[in-house]
């Protein structure tokens, strides 16, 4: 007899597997668990098989009776049902690696395996870079099919409207997500390689400072003299001496300073090259930290915002306060102060490796980094306090 849905519907579970035959071949299985499937048993090449169509409820009675008579049709012309769905299944998947294999979706895949080694500025810049400037145009194509003129078709939107720096910075991505592709699999070389040749080369532009000893004099007293919130002055104060980068700089907080052994070190996560970085303080240094304290002393950073103690100040306000002082763009960065140390420390003799130990600028061998740290710390820590007395000299020297 035919299966109702009713039936169906009230079919229960028994200690063993049940078959309720609808006809032609169509069953109901009743498994022990109580679940529900839909199977077909025929005959193909005098072969008996059997056909999976689905599960109950999502497949009703007469989903499956439709699913019956489809593969009768297909039987009809000595064509397997089962072999049809394997190929369907085979297609639909081909479909759904098609479909993850995007420059979006690898160039995701390839963010989430990167993101963990950069700071959380670094990971929005990259992304906003992808989300903003290259997925409205690659996003959906098929990594697969892409060319170098599709790479360079979006980098150029960027350099059409003079943001030259930027079409670079974007070639540079592309080419670092193809690699990827091509190390995984998605692409047999790396597309996007070469992309720089076509755009127009970056002018470079250094950081403004100022190396005259006289004008280092004058900045000096212009800081000294300044008056405005305490972070900032105290921060425009202490940078000549340690010449950090703004970031490092603006982030620091009290846990991070050792007063009794006159060091700053500064955590990995907030340095470029992602590795502490001790600063040696001269005496003048820890007088000013010693001063800072009686305002900010109670809280997390040196140099908290004027407008809420949970964050720090921001690299602008720092900028605004050396406009004010007279200082325009072309004179003088917070960048600078970092350019200015090297050359007058260059100058005046101290060696170059023992300089850019202590610019923390990238060292490509690990070892040799860790190494440098180490040794070249009694000798930084000498010319941190001849370079505190050098400035504290031209401060002086209003001549």
């Amino acid at each position: 007899m035919p299966l109702s849905d009713t039936s169906v519907r009230n079919a229960k579970a028994q200690d063993k597997a049940l078959k309720l035959f609808d006809g032609g071949g169509l069953f109901l299985f009743v498994s022990p668990a109580g679940g529900k499937l839909w199977r077909l048993k025929y005959r193909f090449q005098n072969k008996e098989k059997l056909l999976a169509l689905g599960a109950y409820p999502d497949i009703s009675l007469k989903d499956a009776r439709k699913k019956r008579d489809e593969a009768k049709e297909l039987l009809a012309k000595d064509i397997d049902p089962a072999e049809v769905k394997k190929e369907a299944k085979a297609t639909a998947a081909a479909l759904e690696l098609e479909m993850a294999t995007t420059f979006e979706a690898v160039a995701r895949e390839w963010f989430s395996k990167k993101r963990h080694a950069w700071t959380p500025g670094h990971q929005k810049k990259i992304l906003s870079r992808l989300e903003n400037q290259l997925f409205p145009i690659l996003g959906a194509k098929l990594f697969s099919s892409l060319e170098p003129g599709d790479f360079l078709a979006a980098i150029q939107k960027a350099e059409s409207r003079g943001a030259i720096e930027t079409a670079h910075r974007l070639a540079q991505l592309c080419g670092q997500v193809s690699r990827y592709a091509r190390i995984v699999g998605h692409t047999r070389y790396d597309v996007a390689a070469g992309l720089t040749e076509a755009l127009t080369p970056v002018q470079t532009n250094h950081y403004a400072t100022i190396t005259d000893p006289a004008e280092v004099g004058h900045l000096l007293r212009a800081i000294d003299e300044y008056t405005g919130e305490p972070s900032i002055c105290f921060a425009l104060k202490v940078l000549p001496f340690v010449f950090v980068r703004s970031v490092e700089m603006r982030g620091a907080e009290w846990s991070e300073f050792d007063f009794e052994a006159a060091t700053w070190v500064i955590p990995a996560e907030r340095m470029k090259m992602k590795r502490p970085h001790t600063v040696p303080l001269a005496r003048q240094v820890i007088s000013l930290l010693n001063d800072l304290r009686n305002t900010t002393g109670s809280g997390r950073f040196l140099f908290p915002s004027l407008f809420s103690a949970s964050r720090p100040i921001s690299d602008m306000g720092l900028l605004n306060a050396l406009r004010r002082m007279g200082y325009a763009k072309g004179v003088m960065t917070i960048h600078g102060f970092r350019s200015m140390a090297s050359t007058l420390l260059n100058e005046q003799g101290y060696r170059a490796d023992v300089i850019e130990a202590q610019l923390a600028h990238g060292e490509k061998n690990a070892i040799r980094a860790a190494y440098n740290h180490a040794e070249y710390l009694p000798e930084r820590r000498r010319m941190m306090q001849e370079w505190a007395d050098y400035l504290d000299g031209l401060k002086t020297n209003k001549d």
